[in-house]
């Protein structure tokens, strides 16, 4: 969530800013410092009151010490209709911050000035790209065929017990599922992560600490009796760790990891493009996170990406990174790179990682914050990524490296599944 004093201060910045997401929000902000100025103007009469009552409440004791009871009496008639006055006051203004609230949730994060403006994944700037895209034999098949052809995920299985997009992974695929959470959860913490292991469904509250809610509540599944709901990414609960918390500044920076099953309602179109694992409800990701001092997020960001790029060059797998153009940023991030995987068998990008830095805007909304150097409060930021999607890794993985006679391991991931070829 901005900041209202951003707001103020910065208002054609973030009109601006806003216009690379193609929103047109000067009336938007303009209704926001509206709100803000009532605000303020409700705010400032009300302590007037409450410093009069202060005042008068000094008074009349001193003239009932002085035995002036009379006027001390009618002095507190009159701190009696200040408090009905202020009561009201209060109410009042209590209803202009949330309705103040309820527009600022309605406000995407600003783009980072380096992101470029466009409408669609179309616009999105390739920024890296590395590994030889390899060439397959006559016949090769996409993962789909393939997981069919040596069972190993049974795509018809899922859509019996629970519906299509909930696929059951058996045998040698279900190895070389494990095996990838291990590899990447020790890859991640090598590189100085703390694993947790978080909760799967997530309080109403933890929802708008990241900004599922209200911007995404319908890709979310809701559990309506208890009001929780499933996470659709590890970084919601783990960021909800230090919701409400006040950090020092020698505790910066912070690096959380964890897998978790997510869930997403989301619905697909139909085609190849969403077949077998390039599109599921349920599915396995481990996550990084980083709580991080304002003036060193950017730098994280950047070992973040490089992170996640060492995990791909020990796959071995052909890659790029596309800096996301404003029409294709998610609603609470200020600049992402996104991750994908080349595969062969599909002659097409797999999206596999998206790393973000949200700078303040979830932090506003935790109210994580840290006390500084000087000893005040400032709002964190908060950045987070995937290390990887496991679906569209493992579909890579299966595509790019099979051959006429099975599917090779990636020679990193053979420690961790105890075979090197699946056939």
């Amino acid at each position: 969530m901005l900041q209202v004093p951003f707001i103020r201060e910065h208002k054609d910045l973030v009109i601006a800013g806003l216009a690379k997401r193609n929103i047109d929000a000067t009336g938007l902000i303009n209704d926001v410092i509206a709100f803000d100025e009532e605000r303020r103007r409700i705010q400032t009469e009300l302590d007037s009151l409450l410093a009069e009552s202060n005042s008068l409440s000094k008074e009349i004791g001193n003239l009932y010490k002085s035995g002036e009871a009379q006027k001390a009496n009618i002095l507190k008639e009159k701190t009696s209709q200040i408090k009905e006055t202020t009561k009201e006051l209060n109410e009042t203004l209590n209803n202009k911050i949330e309705a103040l609230n309820q527009l600022l949730y309605k406000i995407p994060n600003v783009p980072n000035e380096i992101v470029p403006a466009g409408n669609t994944d179309e616009d999105n700037e390739e920024v890296y790209r590395e590994g030889d895209i390899p060439e397959l034999f006559e016949g090769a098949l996409p993962h789909w065929e393939l997981a069919k052809k040596y069972d190993i995920i049974d795509f018809e299985l899922g859509n019996k017990i629970t519906g299509a997009g909930f696929p059951v992974y058996k045998g040698k695929g279900a190895k070389l599922q494990r095996a990838l959470i291990t590899y990447f959860l020790d890859k991640n913490t090598a590189a100085g992560y703390t694993e947790y292991q978080l909760p799967h469904l997530v309080n109403e509250a933890s929802g708008f600490g990241t900004g599922q809610l209200p911007d995404k509540e319908g890709q979310m599944y809701h559990v309506t009796e208890d009001n929780l709901y499933l996470i659709p990414t590890a970084e919601v609960p783990g960021t909800n760790i230090f919701r409400d918390v006040l950090l020092n500044e020698s505790d910066l920076p912070i690096g959380i990891t964890g897998y978790t099953p997510c869930f997403r309602r989301e619905a697909g179109s139909y085609g190849a493009h969403v077949r077998g694992l390039n599109r599921l409800h349920q599915f396995d990701k481990v996550e990084i996170l980083r709580i991080e001092h304002p003036s060193k997020s950017y730098q994280a960001l950047d070992g973040m990406v490089n992170h996640v790029k060492s995990i791909l060059q020990e796959l071995k797998l052909p890659y790029r990174i596309l800096r996301l153009c404003g029409g294709d940023l998610g609603f609470t991030s200020a600049l992402t790179y996104d991750f994908e995987v080349f595969s062969t068998a599909q002659n097409r990008w797999l999206e596999i990682s998206s790393v973000s830095n949200f700078e303040t805007f979830q932090a506003n909304r935790l109210k994580l914050r840290f006390k500084n150097t000087e000893g005040k409060n400032e709002l964190a930021h908060t950045l987070n990524g995937s290390s990887l999607a496991l679906p569209r890794v493992l579909a890579g993985i299966l595509e790019n490296y099979q051959t006429k006679d099975g599917i090779v391991i990636p020679e990193v991931l053979q420690k961790y599944t105890g075979f090197s070829k699946i056939d």
